[in-house]
């Protein structure tokens, strides 16, 4: 019953408004600059170097702005490993169903690493969700621009929201003292409790995107990466229930959004109004994210599918489809990760 209270729940918020417009003209500005250069090409560097701008929002300048270059420049890493892997296949001359299953090994180490370092950082969001995506996104992108160009906008993109951060400042009514974090000192359980739970994230994607690519070449869905996605939503949490939530509240977000992105395809939107539809799903997503994640993933599941198709277009249809199909199965992946060591623990004491 509780687990059922807390799809219908929305916490009280906290000037949530402040990091969502922080967010959203991250990601509008670059996007709308790459509309009027004619390089949507680029727009998929530019999204995920936005990402920049999600951490330490609730934190003093000062604090912010270092967590934030922290958090930039482990994304700037995957995105380079993501460029290089997407040029694996050709390199190497693999034909697509090896090349497939080196993007999900790779991936799935990108998760557990990302993980640990997240961890390690002491950053918040927690996890290496975002760098899943990141890097198996980039990575699957048939025609990749020049690399240089991709890093470059990644790079300036990161350095923007990293500038909007701080911009407050300018307002004296919101000017706080720059203070630099302390150094890190992770005590022994803090190492482990990170080296597990990398191991997490690593056995959770391993398997959803085993399972993905599995049952993909058996009945013909793509986008494996977004089980891989899914999975590891149900390994942040306190408690064993609240993490299980979570993935259900996943598949029932991702099924509302895709109704929401369905009504925005029918609209067939001009580029600069498609980039202002992000923004706005940006916005909301960083809003009700920390309130209600279920309603978070609304405006989630459209800016993921849109920026996609941004860069790589395809049929709308098709993307409803492996959508919510890989959103089940990497979901079912984590609860059931979740629940193991439990079920394992009652397995023992019987």
């Amino acid at each position: 019953m509780k687990m059922l209270a807390e799809l219908f729940s929305l916490a009280p918020g906290n000037k949530d408004h402040h990091p969502a417009i922080r967010c959203a003209v991250g990601v509008f500005v670059p996007l709308f600059t790459l509309v009027l250069l004619g390089r949507l090409d680029l727009a998929i560097f530019a999204s995920f170097g936005a990402f920049t701008g999600i951490y330490g929002r609730g934190e003093p300048h000062g604090t912010r702005f270092f967590l934030q270059l922290r958090a930039g420049g482990l994304m700037l890493a995957v995105i380079l490993l993501a460029s290089l892997a997407a040029r694996m296949g050709a390199a190497w001359n693999l034909d697509a169903a090896t090349t497939t299953w080196l993007l999900v090994l790779a991936t799935t180490l990108v998760a557990g690493a990302c993980s640990v370092a997240i961890s390690w950082q002491r950053l918040r969001p927690a996890g290496s969700l975002f760098h899943i995506f990141a890097f198996a996104a980039i990575a699957s992108i048939p025609n990749q621009p020049p690399l240089w160009q991709g890093l470059l906008v990644a790079v300036l993109t990161t350095a923007f929201c990293l500038l909007i951060g701080f911009s407050a400042r300018a307002l004296p009514g919101h000017r706080a003292q720059w203070v630099r974090p302390r150094p890190l000192r992770r005590t022994a359980e803090e190492k482990r409790a990170a080296w597990l739970e990398g191991l997490g994230y690593l056995v959770a994607a391993g398997l959803a995107g085993t399972l993905a690519t599995w049952v993909g070449a058996q009945l013909g869905f793509g986008h494996n990466y977004w089980a891989m996605v899914a999975a590891v939503v149900p390994l942040v949490g306190h408690t064993t229930r609240h993490r299980v939530s979570r993935g259900v509240q996943r598949i029932v977000g991702t099924g509302l959004g895709l109704v929401l992105l369905a009504g925005i395809v029918l609209l067939d939107l001009q580029p600069w109004q498609t980039i202002l539809v992000m923004a706005l799903c940006q916005f909301g997503a960083e809003m009700f994210i920390l309130r209600q994640y279920l309603l978070a993933q609304l405006f989630v599941t459209p800016l993921a599918l849109i920026s996609t198709l941004l860069v790589v277009p395809a049929s709308p249809a098709t993307l409803l489809r492996d959508r919510i199909v890989e959103t089940i199965i990497g979901a079912a992946v984590g609860i059931a990760v979740v629940l193991a060591p439990t079920l394992w623990r009652r397995l023992r004491r019987a």
